[in-house]
């Protein structure tokens, strides 16, 4: 398409200052893309919306979201508010013809999710959900290495994502512990993200038979005035069998004391092994069984230009990609998407896909059971 395209922005907090950065960067960065024009963000109070606007570079500031579904200048919207909030105003936002990037989790529920979904795909809006971490170039490599073959027949899947903003007991009570305005605890925050990698490996997981628990089944609340109950999950873990045949495992925990953002695997084939650990997100671990005995182990490939699209904001290999310079990715898979009217990865639809794992997860750790995902 030609012309700039006007943004609008619903948050400031972290993952609002990291589109906000994306959408600043991407043009820069990437090149080729249509320019971008950073129109209107909106949070409340307006003091604060008004502050992070001019702090982020935006023309206008709002306290109202809705001020952006009938603004004709503005054509996409990312969403980095709560939770609880996605649903509402992604539906609005895609009824007005808005293209839409927003944070995971899409929902609350599955149901919810799914009703998102189907809107998307109805109004042919261009979608994308924010699971930055398959952006990264090592994991393009280790997808590329497994379907090259490198290390054989995929055989077994290990994944784990632990964090510790929730480890201490004595951290206040927040609108994370409640399932009304939270959803699932950390399935929801982080396992999703886990889920988009062993997709992104080895395709859809068939079933599942989960279990979780509640370290910390309350906290202390803010205003000194008792406890209150923490109602979704801590930990989580599920043994799970892809549609190829693989077996594998995920665990996820927001109480892992000393963990950062542990997302790691480690895929098992019948030649080799790769290994990945966001923590060091730059180097992909390999491991080949070829060639003598003595001389075999792990080698570290480290992020360089050879691996797209690293080279567009360095030269020079292990110097280093960052987090934020993932979110630039996503801004580029986005505008792309748009200009060449196609679909972003992962959209909605691919998105659902991930929020069906993790709510099968839930599913089966209260029933017991084994669960089969539907397509």
């Amino acid at each position: 398409m030609s012309g700039s395209l006007g943004i609008g922005l619903i948050g400031t907090g972290y993952m609002g200052k990291t589109h906000a950065l994306a959408y600043r960067n991407v043009h820069a960065v990437m090149g080729g893309l249509p320019p971008v024009r950073l129109k209107t963000l909106c949070d409340t109070p307006f003091a604060k919306a008004e502050e992070m606007a001019a702090q982020f570079g935006f023309e206008a500031a709002s306290d109202d979201w809705r001020s952006l579904l009938t603004d004709p200048e503005i054509h996409i919207v990312s969403v980095t508010t709560p939770n609880k909030l996605h649903k509402e105003m992604a539906l609005e936002l895609i009824a007005a013809g808005k293209h839409v990037w927003c944070e995971k989790p899409m929902a609350l529920t599955l149901e919810d999710a799914a009703e998102m979904e189907a809107a998307a795909r109805t109004a042919g809006v261009v979608t994308l959900t924010g699971y930055n971490y398959v952006k990264n170039p090592v994991f393009k490599l280790a997808q590329e290495l497994i379907a090259e073959c490198v290390i054989g027949t995929p055989v077994h899947f290990r994944g784990w994502v632990d964090e510790d903003y929730q480890a201490d007991p004595d951290l206040p009570w927040t609108w994370r512990a409640r399932i009304e305005d939270a959803g699932l605890g950390t399935l929801g925050d982080l396992g999703c993200h886990l889920v988009s990698m062993a997709y992104g490996l080895l395709g859809p997981i068939e079933s599942l038979i989960g279990d979780m628990q509640t370290v910390h089944a309350t906290r202390p609340m803010p205003d000194g005035s008792g406890h209150g109950e923490v109602e979704n999950e801590d930990t989580a873990s599920a043994l799970v069998r892809f549609a190829n045949g693989v077996q594998g495992s995920l665990s996820t925990s927001r109480s892992a004391w000393g963990r950062k953002n542990r997302l790691a695997f480690e895929v098992h084939g019948s030649k080799g092994m790769i290994c990945f650990d966001q923590e060091r997100m730059n180097e992909l671990q390999l491991y080949e069984n070829s060639g003598p005995k003595a001389q075999q182990g792990f080698k570290t490939i480290l992020a360089g230009p050879e691996h797209a699209p690293y080279g567009h904001f360095c030269p020079a290999a292990g110097h280093q990609l960052g987090f934020n310079d993932l979110k630039v990715i996503e801004a580029a898979e986005l505008l792309g998407a748009i200009d060449e009217s196609r679909s972003a990865y992962p959209d909605f639809t691919a998105a659902l896909e991930f929020e069906k794992v993790i709510h099968a997860i839930a599913e089966s750790a209260r029933t017991g059971a084994r669960i089969t995902i539907g397509g």
